[in-house]
């Protein structure tokens, strides 16, 4: 990603209703999961830390991140250990160490995915969880996956598909973002349409429109235990390392 992609992101995550929606949604879902007490917890692709103190409630934290500057930005907090690495093949950490594993989207990034995910399960201890998210649908393609060098979109299948391709079990995939997708995709094919690059997304809307956005997005966390959103802009998976060689055969 480029540079100034990355400072205008670590300028606005802590305020942008999209960052701040995320975390809240994230945290509810990683809630469900049996964690052990103060879980080790690796992010993986950190950014300039932006989930860290999110993560750290969870347990004790590491992360790597191949960007210089984010790097420092993501040291600067001193929530993690974080560590200069890259998928699939530049992780800093000892194979099988990890209770969670999470990769906020990253896999888009990431040119050989598949290889990707096999290398975040064998950051997993046996019985570990996996938690990722990923942008959704082609149909939503824009200069903004251009601007941040996504290499794809994805789709409930295709996602699924490739994590059980993994061997991974008791997978869990679900659409969020849902609320506001009729609002994002008529943006961003108007954008298309006019030929609007200039107007990117990655920028902070006025404080009130900004709220707004936020109580809409985050009220997705209450829903998202009980429906099976059919549409989202983006996707969230959890997953299982299997706890055996029985456990993946029966996946």
């Amino acid at each position: 990603m480029d540079g100034d992609i990355l400072r205008q992101m670590q300028a606005i995550e802590a305020h942008h209703w999209w960052f701040i929606g995320r975390r809240l949604i994230l945290a509810s879902i990683l809630d469900e999961l049996n964690l052990p007490t103060r879980a080790q917890v690796l992010e993986a692709g950190c950014g300039t830390g932006g989930n860290l103190q999110m993560l750290a409630k969870f347990g004790d934290v590491s992360a790597f991140e191949p960007h210089p500057y984010c790097l420092e930005c993501a040291r600067g907090s001193s929530l993690a250990d974080v560590r200069p690495g890259r998928l699939p093949d530049q992780i800093p950490f000892t194979s099988g160490s990890f209770d969670l594993v999470a990769a906020f989207d990253v896999l888009e990034h990431v040119a050989d995915d598949l290889g990707g995910l096999i290398a975040l399960r064998d950051m997993l201890k046996p019985g570990g969880y996996l938690i990722f998210t990923v942008p959704a649908f082609m149909l939503l393609w824009s200069e903004h996956d251009e601007r941040n060098h996504h290499y794809r979109r994805y789709t409930k299948m295709s996602v699924t598909k490739l994590t059980k391709m993994v061997g991974f079990c008791e997978i869990q995939c679900q659409y969020f973002n849902t609320f506001l997708f009729p609002f994002i995709a008529a943006t961003r094919l108007i954008k298309k349409i006019l030929h609007l690059r200039h107007m990117h997304d990655d920028i902070l809307p006025p404080s009130a429109l900004n709220r707004i956005f936020l109580n809409i997005f985050a009220a997705e966390q209450c829903f998202m235990r009980r429906l099976d959103f059919p549409f989202g802009t983006s996707l969230v998976m959890t997953a299982r390392n299997p706890q055996s060689p029985a456990d993946r055969a029966r996946n």
